[in-house]
Formats: structure tokens, C-alpha cells, sequence
């Protein structure tokens, strides 16, 4: 079986998703780009996440030619392979339905800067894509057309679409996503949030960045 040790890791960030709260039932997927090779390995169609093996993902090149894996791929293939073939820096891409952010879609509404957790994690505003039909790669780009230098974005009427250099930064934007949304959203029932000044965001991001953590 090849990409054993990335085959691991996808499953454990799989379990990341229903432990978190971002998605219900069998939605949402992660993949995952092997440098190396430029394969992508993605979750396999309507299985439950506890469920998932190892071997269940699905192994595709660019193009979506299967090259290993007998179950049906993700209904949203296409659009991780689009997105992966237009950003070369992305190896990691994660999809959900986490309710506070699709709200934020459902509504299309992009979120604001209101805290500075944002303001580190994502240096701007959360922008809300249009709407796209599932299947093919549509919804892939209209992700490159709205997402710019964040890591993650909305998709109206429909959920969230997040980005990162591998899998473990593309869950950590959805999680900080969900978590963002939720805030702002229970800030909005007190009164008007406070939007924080585009130099002061600037300023978080950069020092997020390029200072923080332990290099």
C-alpha cells in the first residue's frame, strides 16, 4: 500500500473533525498532497469516520486518475484537485458543515475582523465565496477566487473550505474557524462588535507568524 505514513495521518486528522464539532453524520472531508509524488489522498464517499482504515483513502494523481483505493472517492474530489493544482503551496485542504460558520454562509456573509485570534490565524477579514454545485470543480474555483492569503473561506449556502502547507494547518484553520464564528456570532447577540483597525491586524499577524511558537 503506498503512502503508509500518510495514510496514518489522514486518519487522525479525520477523527479531528467529529471531535471538534465540525461536521455531522458522514459530511466534510480532509486530503492530503504528498510532496514528493504531487498524489493526493482523500477520504472515500458516505463513510463514517469511525469507521475509516488506513486503507479505505482513495490515492489519485492531479488529474483524478485513480491509482489506488477501491471505494468511491469524495463527492468534492475535483475541487481539492483544483485548488491543488492552482496553489502550489497547499498540500493540505479540509471541508466542512460546522454550524456556526455556515451560518455565516448561509446568510453570505464573510467575517470580519473582531478579534485578534483572527487577526494571528487568518491577518483579515474570513471572505464568503458564491455559491457552487457539488460533483465537479466548481466549488474549487470559486475557493481560488475568493480565499486570496487565507487559509480558509466560506462558501454561501453551503460550509467551509480551509487550506494550509499540510493537513495538520488545513484542520487547525477549520477548528479556528468554527471557533471564530461561534464567538462573533455570541458577540453580535450582545451589541455591535468592534472591528479591530487594519494596521493593529497586521501587526498580530505578522508577529503570529514569524515570532510565535517555538520556531
Amino acid at each position: 500500500m503506498l503512502l503508509q505514513q500518510l495514510r496514518e495521518e489522514l486518519l487522525q486528522l479525520h477523527l479531528q473533525l467529529p471531535k471538534n464539532g465540525l461536521v455531522t453524520w458522514t459530511s466534510g472531508n480532509v486530503s492530503i498532497r504528498d510532496p514528493s509524488t504531487g498524489w493526493v489522498l482523500i477520504k472515500p464517499s458516505g463513510v463514517f469516520y469511525e469507521d475509516l482504515r488506513p486503507e479505505d483513502f482513495i490515492l489519485l494523481d492531479l488529474q483524478g486518475k485513480v491509482l489506488e483505493g477501491t471505494l468511491k472517492p469524495s463527492s468534492d474530489t475535483f475541487s481539492h484537485l483544483y485548488i491543488y493544482r492552482h496553489r502550489k503551496d497547499v498540500n493540505g485542504i479540509v471541508h466542512t458543515h460546522s454550524p456556526y460558520a455556515t451560518a455565516f454562509a448561509a446568510v453570505g456573509k464573510a467575517i470580519p475582523v473582531y478579534l485578534t485570534a483572527q487577526a494571528d490565524e487568518f491577518g483579515g477579514i474570513i471572505p464568503c465565496a458564491g455559491l457552487g454545485l457539488i460533483g465537479g470543480e466548481e466549488i474549487g474555483k470559486l475557493v481560488i477566487d475568493a480565499i486570496g492569503s487565507s487559509p480558509g473561506c466560506l462558501l454561501q449556502n453551503h460550509g467551509v473550505f480551509t487550506v494550509g502547507k499540510d493537513g495538520v494547518s488545513a484542520v487547525k484553520a477549520a477548528v479556528m474557524i468554527e471557533d471564530i464564528a461561534k464567538t462573533v456570532w455570541l458577540a453580535m447577540q450582545l451589541g455591535n462588535p468592534i472591528p479591530i483597525p487594519d494596521d493593529v491586524v497586521q501587526a498580530l499577524h505578522q508577529r503570529y507568524t514569524q515570532a510565535y511558537g517555538q520556531g
